[in-house]
């Protein structure tokens, strides 16, 4: 007997059109959120993109950090997006290149 469960999980997984991760493997080197902008650069090489998104104030702080995505990719149709705030990675996301 097929219960609901076993329809809502293809249906979910199909929908999916991003994947958020903690760590994106470049070559042989993993890049993780938290690394700075120069290692994610040395592990991975240039971005395809660098894109500035805006600023933001930082917590506890009284000064202003920019807001970067470099975008790598695709790679097996696949996009990396790298969030960079105050030049710490802080969010990595996979979506499928079209």
């Amino acid at each position: 007997m097929i219960t609901i469960r076993h329809l809502c999980l293809p249906l979910l997984l199909s929908c999916a059109s991003a994947v958020q991760a903690q760590t994106l493997r470049c070559g042989s080197q993993l890049v993780s959120v938290g690394d700075r902008g120069f290692e994610v650069e040395q592990k991975c090489g240039e971005p395809a993109l660098r894109d500035l998104v805006g600023y933001t104030l930082g917590p506890y702080q009284r000064r202003e950090m920019k807001i970067e995505e470099w975008i790598y990719g695709p790679n097996n149709g696949w996009l990396s997006i790298l969030t960079f705030e105050g030049n710490r990675l802080t969010r990595i996301e996979r979506r499928r290149g079209r």
